[in-house]
């Protein structure tokens, strides 16, 4: 599928208010897909409310960065998608349509259930081989099976690393607090990587999460390296919007902090997944969704622009 086939979005509901994607360094996707929930779904539109929320930015230099993506990136609309298919043939199209993207530019993706990460990096092998990974999330998603079925929005990180996709010493977890049997909940750091949990990171702000952002950039390297952040790995009186909250989570100044510190790891791509805006209150989640795009798209381009 040629670029050019993407359904647009329109004028007022694209990224920032950004130009349909044409030759920009950098691109904005919505997986409008939430076939593999386990709870409630919605994230589907999830991709509409974050670009809705984020016109309020489209005028904005970011306080830190200095820059504005707007002239960087364009919105490619969302991808078209056999919703009604099995997730194997939604994944599939996925794939096809991210690696279009991704052999010209540096992508943001809007899920959707976070079961569309794995097609996302499945595309990626393709061009820089395993990657490191940084995973924002409530929940492990480490489990091999997804209650009964084989694939889903809970087993995704366990099929990266089976299929070496990630780097298992180089993938990352943070947030992470759901109830889980050990083997899922442990499973990261048995495989040689690193879990900071939501009881790891409270309390902690600023400065005090200073030695565990240089330990991770430290292991990381300059190894390519994904960020998918899932919406819930705040807590939900930030993000209520989302298909599965666990209380106990993240907030917002701790995921921006962990964005903006680690902006100078060699990232590229990213995604924010589980946004159902049926379950949002005052837009707190879509407005919190299109900040962290934001601000990730803001140290790229900072660091793209000073080098």
């Amino acid at each position: 599928m040629a670029i050019g086939e993407f359904a647009y979005a329109n004028n007022s509901n694209r990224f920032l208010a950004a130009p349909p994607l044409q030759q920009q360094t950098y691109a904005v996707c919505g997986i409008p897909f939430d076939g593999a929930v386990t709870n409630r779904p919605g994230a589907r539109f999830g991709p509409q409310e974050i670009r809705r929320a984020s016109l309020m930015l489209c005028d904005g230099i970011h306080p830190l960065f200095d820059v504005s993506p707007l002239g960087h990136i364009g919105d490619a609309g969302d991808m078209r998608l056999p919703n009604a298919s099995p997730l194997t043939e939604v994944r599939s199209a996925i794939e096809q349509q991210a690696a279009v993207l991704m052999g010209v530019h540096h992508c943001a993706f809007i899920g959707g259930d976070h079961s569309v990460t794995l097609p996302l990096l499945r595309a990626l092998r393709k061009q820089h081989g395993p990657v490191a990974l940084i995973h924002f999330d409530a929940h492990c998603d480490t489990w091999v099976n997804h209650f009964g079925e084989p694939s889903g929005h809970g087993t995704w990180t366990y099929e990266a690393i089976q299929e070496g996709l990630v780097e298992r010493s180089k993938t990352v977890q943070i947030g992470i607090r759901s109830s889980g049997e050990r083997a899922a909940r442990e499973y990261v750091k048995d495989q040689g990587g690193m879990i900071y949990n939501a009881r790891d990171l409270r309390g902690k702000d600023g400065a005090q999460l200073g030695s565990i952002i240089e330990t991770i950039k430290a292991r990381i390297g300059n190894t390519p390296c994904y960020l998918t952040l899932d919406i819930d790995c705040l807590d939900p009186a930030f993000a209520p919007g989302t298909g599965t909250p666990e209380p106990g989570g993240m907030t917002s100044s701790q995921v921006m902090t962990f964005l903006e510190e680690l902006a100078p790891l060699n990232f590229v791509g990213m995604d924010c997944v589980e946004v159902a805006p049926a379950y949002d209150h005052a837009e707190l989640t879509s407005n919190a969704a299109a900040q962290f795009i934001w601000t990730y798209l803001c140290g790229q381009i900072a660091k793209t622009s000073r080098a």
